[in-house]
C-alpha cells in the first residue's frame, strides 16, 4: 500500500512498511522514494492507495498536474471549503483515476493564487478580487523574469542595455540586489565566470580598472560627486570683515611646496633683529578667519575631513575659488596666523618665549623642490657663488633645522627608542617615497624615487614641528580643547587623534596638534578656530572659543577624522598599488627585478614602492635581497605573481627610516 501526504509545501508518496492503530490513531512506518524511513500518522495522510506503484504514479501525476486548467478549476469550486477529493468528480467526471486524483492534490497545492490551503488536503478558492489581483502579479512577475532574461543575455553577449547604462556604479558598488538589474547582472557574472568590473568592460559600460577602483571609492566616500555647489563663493564683504583690522607684517616670506601644490598655506620668513639674532616666522593661512562652526562652508569641509591625495589627481577639501582667497601664493598680501621665535644666526632657539599673531603677510615667492632640491646642499648653501634664491636663510634655517632635530633625538632616546639622522644619510638605503608621473592620457606613469631628508624637506618638517609642538603647548596649558596627535605605546591603536594632549614619542614631543595645514585637513581648521580664540583672547579663550572642555561634538569629530583619514590613505596606497602595476606591465612580462624581504614572506620591490608576497622568503632574515621573476599581474584584484629566482647576499643597505609625522606642504 502507499499513502499521499505532504511535507514542507510538497505533495509526495511513500510505501507502507507496517501500520499500528486505528481510526484516527492510525499510524504507519513507511519508505519514502529518497528511501528514508519516516512515522507518519492518520492527520497526515491525504490518501491511501495500493496501484499503481508510487514511482510511476507520482511521476505520471505531476505530468497531468501541468495539464489541468486552473482557471476552469476555480470555476468548478464552491464557495465554501472542499476536499480535493470531492472536487475531481467536478472536474473530471464520475471516474476519476488515482493518478488523476494525485495530479489534482498538486495542482491545487501549487496554485496559492487561485485556493487557499486550509489543512490535511482541504482548500477553498481564493475571493474573485485577490485571484485577478494574484493574475495580475503573476503576469508582471512572468514579464519582470523575460526583461532580466533580456537584459542577462545582453550582458554575456558584451552588450549594456542602455536603459540600465546609468546604473553602472550602483550595479558595481552598492547594487538593491532584489532587483532586476542586478539579478541580470550577477546572473551573467556567475554563467561567464567573470569579475563584475571586468564585465561592465567588455560592455563598454566601465573605462579601466583604475575607474573600478576610483569608483568604488567615489561611491562610499564622494556619493554626491566631488564638485561644489555654484553657490559655494566667498561673499565679498565676508572677506572685507575677516580682514578688516589686521596689520601687515613687515616680512619677506616664502614657501617650499612642490610643484603640484595649489593649497600652499604655510610659510616662511626670516627677519634680522638685533645682536646679529633672527626673528623666525612661521606663517600659516588663515580660513578660520571666514569660516564659521556650522556654517556653509563648515558643513562641506566637515563632511570631507581632508583633501584626497592619489597619484595623477586629488580630491580637495575646500573649492579652489575659496582657495584661492587664502592660499599663500607668490605676490599675495595673505591674511595668517603667525608664529614668531627667535633664533640666533647658528640656528639654534634664544629662548622658549614665542608670539602668535593674526595679520596680513606679504608672500614674496614660491619656492618649488622640483626646482631646487637637487640645487640645496651643504657645500651649495656656503657657496656665494650658487646663486640660490634666500641663500642666508635656507643656510640658518638649515642649522635650525639640524638643532631642533637634534633635540628631539635626544627625546626619543629617553623613551628607548632608536636616534633617527637628519638628512639623506644613506643613498643606498630602500626608498620610502616617491613621484608618480602619469601622462594625459593615463596610458604610461614614471615612477621616479625621492630620497626624503633633503635639505629643503628638513627644513620645513621641523619648522612645522615647531609649529604644531608649540600651538599645542599653548593649547593645552590654557586648557582649551584641540585636536591633539599623540603617540605612545605600541599596537594599533599607538597613533591616535584625541581632544586632549599627550606625547608624541615618534616624535620626541610632549605635545603635539595639527596646525599647519587648515586648507587640506579639517583637524588643522578646528584647531585654527581654538588659535585664533587664544590670539584674540588670551586667558579668557575658553569662555569664547568654538568648542568648549568635554565639548562632545569635537570628540565626535576626533573620532570622524580619524576614520576618514585612514579611509584616504588606503585609497591613496591602493591607487599607488595599481600604477605600480602598470609601470610593470609597461617594462613586459616577465620582469626579472630585486626585491627586499620585510617580513613573514613579504617582500618590497626594490625601484618601486610595491609589495608582493614571496612565500619562499618567509624564514629569511629581515631585508634579505633577492631576485624575483614578476610573471602576471591583475589590475582588478591588484595582485601579482611572483616567483623567487635567487637569494643574494644581504647587501649593506640600510633599512628605511621610521615615517615621521610631520605637517609640512607638499609632503602630506
Amino acid at each position: 500500500m502507499h499513502l499521499l501526504y505532504e511535507e514542507g509545501g510538497d505533495i509526495r508518496v511513500a510505501t507502507v512498511l507496517s501500520s499500528s492503530g486505528s481510526g484516527e490513531t492510525r499510524s504507519w512506518q513507511v519508505s519514502a522514494l529518497s528511501g528514508k524511513h519516516l512515522k507518519l500518522k492518520a492527520k497526515e495522510v491525504w490518501l491511501e492507495f495500493d496501484k499503481p506503484d508510487a514511482l510511476t504514479l507520482i511521476t505520471n501525476a505531476d505530468e497531468l498536474a501541468k495539464t489541468i486548467d486552473l482557471q476552469l478549476l476555480w470555476d468548478c469550486a464552491p464557495d465554501q471549503e472542499f476536499l480535493f477529493s470531492t472536487i475531481a468528480k467536478e472536474y473530471y467526471g464520475d471516474a476519476v483515476s488515482t493518478e488523476q486524483l494525485i495530479a489534482l492534490a498538486i495542482a491545487l497545492q501549487g496554485a496559492p493564487v487561485y485556493f487557499r490551503r486550509k489543512g490535511r488536503g482541504n482548500f477553498m478558492r481564493a475571493p474573485l478580487a485577490q485571484l485577478q489581483a494574484g493574475l495580475a502579479a503573476l503576469e508582471r512577475k512572468q514579464k519582470e523574469l523575460e526583461q532580466q532574461e533580456a537584459w542577462q543575455s545582453d550582458f554575456v553577449a558584451g552588450q549594456m542595455p542602455e536603459v540600465l547604462r546609468p546604473l553602472t556604479n550602483a550595479l558595481l558598488f552598492s547594487p538593491d540586489k532584489n532587483s532586476l538589474a542586478f539579478k541580470a547582472f550577477s546572473g551573467a557574472c556567475e554563467q561567464t565566470k567573470e569579475h563584475p568590473a571586468q564585465l561592465m568592460m567588455r560592455c563598454g559600460a566601465l573605462d579601466s580598472p583604475l575607474a573600478y577602483h576610483h569608483g568604488k571609492f567615489l561611491r562610499q566616500h564622494f556619493e554626491r560627486g566631488v564638485g561644489f555647489s555654484a553657490d559655494f563663493n566667498i561673499d565679498p564683504a565676508a572677506w572685507k570683515a575677516c580682514i578688516d583690522g589686521l596689520s601687515t607684517a613687515p616680512v619677506r616670506a616664502f614657501s617650499i611646496d612642490d610643484a603640484g601644490t595649489t593649497e600652499i598655506d604655510d610659510a616662511l620668513s626670516l627677519t634680522p633683529i638685533e645682536d646679529g639674532h633672527y626673528r623666525l616666522g612661521i606663517h600659516i593661512a588663515a580660513p578660520g578667519l571666514l569660516i564659521q562652526k556650522d556654517d556653509p562652508f563648515d558643513q562641506v569641509a566637515r563632511q570631507r575631513m581632508s583633501t584626497v591625495y592619489f597619484p595623477g589627481d586629488k580630491i580637495t577639501m575646500l573649492p579652489d575659488s575659496f582657495v584661492h582667497f587664502f592660499s599663500l601664493d607668490q605676490g599675495k598680501v595673505c591674511p595668517a596666523v603667525s608664529l614668531y621665535v627667535n633664533i640666533n644666526a647658528e640656528g639654534e632657539l634664544l629662548d622658549t618665549t614665542s608670539q602668535t599673531k593674526i595679520e596680513l603677510v606679504p608672500i614674496e615667492a614660491n619656492l618649488r623642490l622640483d626646482d631646487l632640491e637637487s640645487r640645496v646642499s651643504e657645500e651649495s648653501l656656503s657657496d656665494p657663488s650658487a646663486s640660490l634664491p634666500y641663500q642666508k636663510e635656507l643656510c640658518i634655517l638649515w642649522s635650525l633645522a639640524k638643532f631642533l632635530h637634534g633635540r628631539r633625538q635626544e627625546q626619543r632616546a629617553k623613551t628607548g627608542l632608536r636616534v633617527e639622522q637628519l638628512g639623506v644619510s644613506d643613498p643606498n638605503a630602500l626608498v620610502r617615497d616617491f613621484n608618480f608621473q602619469i601622462s594625459p592620457d593615463q596610458s604610461t606613469v614614471e615612477i621616479e624615487p625621492r630620497l626624503r631628508g633633503s635639505i629643503l624637506d628638513s627644513i620645513v618638517a621641523e619648522c612645522m614641528i615647531l609649529c604644531n609642538r608649540i600651538w599645542g603647548q599653548q593649547l593645552a596649558e590654557h586648557g582649551l580643547p584641540a585636536l591633539f596627535r599623540t603617540q605612545k605605546g605600541w599596537g594599533p591603536q599607538r597613533t591616535r587623534m584625541q581632544t586632549t594632549p599627550g606625547p608624541h614619542e615618534g616624535l620626541g614631543l610632549e605635545f603635539y596638534a595639527w596646525c599647519t595645514s587648515p586648507l587640506r585637513r579639517y583637524s588643522d581648521l578646528v584647531n585654527q578656530w581654538q588659535l585664533i580664540a587664544l590670539a584674540r583672547n588670551g586667558v579668557t579663550a575658553k569662555m569664547v572659543a568654538p568648542f568648549s572642555p568635554k565639548d562632545a561634538t569635537l570628540m565626535g569629530i576626533a573620532a570622524d577624522f580619524e576614520n576618514v583619514y585612514q579611509h584616504y590613505a588606503e585609497h591613496q596606497d591602493r591607487i599607488e598599488k595599481y600604477w605600480c602595476l602598470r609601470w610593470l606591465s609597461q617594462q613586459g612580462l616577465p620582469k626579472l627585478m630585486h626585491a627586499r624581504h620585510l617580513k613573514e614572506g613579504m617582500s618590497r620591490l626594490e625601484p618601486i614602492p610595491l609589495h608582493l608576497p614571496i612565500p619562499e622568503l618567509a624564514n629569511q632574515a629581515r631585508m634579505v635581497r633577492a631576485k624575483i621573476e614578476v610573471m602576471d599581474i591583475d589590475l582588478l584584484q591588484l595582485t601579482a605573481a611572483a616567483r623567487l629566482v635567487e637569494i643574494e647576499s644581504p647587501p649593506d643597505l640600510a633599512e628605511p627610516a621610521a615615517s615621521n609625522e610631520i605637517a609640512m606642504g607638499s609632503s602630506e
